[in-house]
């Protein structure tokens, strides 16, 4: 037995170092099998999370590092002029961009560095984009972290993937607008899809680094221009780069485009518009075939670059843009409604001579104003003033061609005297479904994006919006273009056209036709004709001889065309606030058509501030001498 065992509980005997050194032995094989054992518990509880918490996560993991599903963006489609000129083409654009599943844990602040080194772009910035994509539901997609790199820079970062997983160099198709700022207005841009409209795009094939179509036809006609996508199916490396294509499904192009706008035309019409427009802020014209709805030439100025919105934006331009006046971004031949002044008067005429209040004999002397009694109080008499004072008695058609304001006011609201009915008008009531019937306070349907429906008042109308009621001098207003009636200039547009080719509303479009990348014309199946005006043909034909005299001796005699015989209306409408002398700024418009005799177009021209006889009319008689005396000249050809 040895010694301790000898040893008596009670002693005080200390031990010896062989006794000391025993224990202490044993203690570290006990401390270090409880550190191999609590090693183990730790591995084992990893071991379970990764299989058992974590185990399908790893496994879509590991087989998206072995087989990925990729997407192929198809080539958009292509926008020619009537003339087969192109206006838009695809380059190739370089951009930096990172698969936030292929960078490896904990190294997201590194990348990010070398990327600002590389790119410019703040580290934090990119490390932000990285964690957002790292969080949703696709991380896989590529996150642009700069665009339209120059090649110097494309080549140094391709050098350096090597060293950066889940860094790529990825080619964007860019647009490029040859006609950037001519057709603006018409082609509109493509920009990125937003986080807001992903989810409604992406069943459609769009990724969060797509581009989409977000005014002008690029809009209109995205699902035409896209085209439909394709997939690949890649075998990739743990770091997420290519090794094989295993399977691929060919994306399809998009459809190309060809509007039934002649670029030479168009740049003819935005030339003489922008030397006329004087003190406007702002000015439209357009011209239509009044027999299809073929919109020729649509300028709105002031305009922009459509280049400004390909890639990154350039924020100082578009600021500038913002704080413009004349509102660049607005197409001012749709988008935004004027009083029409005297071209109104096309539609208060015509209603007249349908309805029975006038026919073409049917004589108004105007002494140069016309006074009406208040109706609630006798004593407050209102003076309603036509624009001449020595006008006298007129026939429908001079009262058209001259523009008798005095002539209109009795055809709108008609006239009493001493409470006796000397003349019926048509009402407010009349009027108001006449303008709805030609196509006021609804949209055209043309294929832009971004079309007000104008305004056209009546008596509920202003009760519900005013809570006021209709008031005689409201009819005489309305009659005239003036008031509360509200029309944009395409609008306008389509009344004359209507006039012109005998009552038919149309339905105006940019586009003629698509085709796709073999030439292949694709039908468009669309409504050409919104309604039909049914109205007898010799009315009509008593408001285009009206609109001719008022031409050829009468107050839009400034529109006159050598070798054209040229029908049309002027319109000078007051808008803002009074000035110190009683006088307000003024609209200029001017609509007609030609040849007088056997209607080929349309045209409006408005300026924001001008005049209907002194600026607008002499700039219509411009752009349809180009029309019909070079444009049409040069199509023909020598003889």
């Amino acid at each position: 037995m040895s010694r301790l065992h000898n040893r008596k509980p009670w002693s005080s005997e200390p031990f010896s170092e062989v006794d000391d050194s025993e224990r202490k032995g044993k203690e570290k094989i006990f401390y270090f099998a409880l550190l191999v054992v609590l090693m183990f518990g730790i591995l084992s509880l990893q071991l379970a999370r990764m299989q058992l918490v974590n185990g399908e996560k790893y496994e879509r993991r590991a087989q998206t590092n072995r087989l990925r599903l990729e997407t192929l963006l198809p080539s958009r489609g292509l926008v020619y002029d009537s003339a087969g000129r192109p206006l838009v083409e695809n380059v190739p654009s370089y951009a930096a961009a990172v698969v936030a599943a292929d960078i490896p844990e904990g190294q997201e602040t590194t990348i990010s560095i070398h990327l600002q080194e590389l790119t410019g772009v703040p580290a934090g910035q990119i490390v932000d984009k990285i964690t957002e994509r790292q969080e949703s539901n696709d991380p896989f997609t590529p996150t642009i972290i700069k665009d339209n790199l120059n090649q110097e820079t494309a080549f140094r970062l391709r050098e350096k993937l090597a060293e950066l997983p889940g860094v790529r160099v990825v080619v964007e198709p860019k647009r490029r607008y040859l006609e950037g700022e001519m057709f603006s207005h018409i082609l509109g841009f493509v920009g990125p899809v937003y986080e807001e409209d992903y989810a409604a795009l992406a069943p459609a094939g769009y990724q969060l680094n797509d581009r989409v179509g977000k005014a002008g036809i690029e809009y209109t006609y995205e699902s035409l221009l896209r085209g439909a996508t394709g997939s690949q199916a890649v075998e990739t490396d743990a770091s997420g780069r290519e090794i094989n294509v295993l399977e691929s499904v060919p994306a399809t192009p998009g459809l190309n485009v060809v509007l039934s706008i002649d670029a030479e035309l168009q740049r003819n019409v935005e030339r003489i518009l922008r030397e006329s427009m004087g003190a406007s802020l702002n000015a439209a014209a357009c011209i239509i075939d009044v027999n299809t709805g073929d919109i020729l030439a649509m300028v709105s100025l002031p305009n922009y670059d459509s280049n400004l919105f390909s890639g990154e934006v350039n924020q100082a331009a578009l600021d500038k843009i913002a704080r413009d006046p004349g509102k660049p971004m607005l197409n001012h031949v749709i988008s935004e409604m004027y009083p029409p002044g005297s071209t109104f008067k096309q539609i208060t005429g015509l209603a007249a001579l349908q309805e029975g209040v006038a026919t073409a004999s049917t004589q108004i002397t105007s002494f140069g104003s016309i006074q009406v009694r208040n109706e609630f109080d006798p004593n407050i008499v209102y003076t309603f003033r036509d624009w001449r004072s020595d006008l006298g008695t007129m026939n429908f058609y001079r009262g058209l061609a001259m523009s008798s304001d005095v002539y209109y006011y009795y055809l709108a609201g008609g006239y009493a005297e001493n409470g006796r009915q000397l003349f019926k008008g048509l009402g407010a009531t009349k009027l108001a479904e006449w303008s709805r019937r030609f196509g006021l306070g609804e949209y055209t349907g043309i294929d832009l994006p971004g079309e007000s429906e104008g305004l056209v008042p009546d008596p509920t109308w202003k009760e519900e919006t005013l809570g006021e009621g209709w008031l005689l001098g409201d009819s005489y207003n309305f009659g005239i273009g003036q008031g509360y009636v509200g029309a944009t200039p395409l609008q306008m547009l389509l009344v004359t056209a209507a006039v012109a080719n005998g009552g038919e509303v149309l339905v105006p479009h940019v586009v003629k036709e698509l085709r796709d990348g073999e030439g292949n014309v694709i039908e468009i199946s669309r409504q050409d004709t919104k309604r039909n005006l049914n109205v007898d043909q010799r009315n009509v034909d008593i408001m285009r001889e009206a609109m001719r005299q008022a031409v050829a001796d009468g107050s839009a005699f400034t529109a006159q065309v050598r070798n054209v015989q040229i029908a049309g209306k002027t319109g000078t409408a007051e808008f803002g606030e009074q000035r110190p002398n009683g006088s307000y700024k003024e609209h200029g418009w001017f609509t007609g058509f030609a040849p007088y005799n056997n209607p080929e177009i349309a045209v409006v021209v408005f300026h924001e501030q001008g005049n209907g006889a002194g600026t607008a009319a002499p700039t219509a008689a411009k752009i349809l001498d180009y029309y019909f005396n070079q444009h049409n000249v040069a199509q023909e050809g020598p003889r």
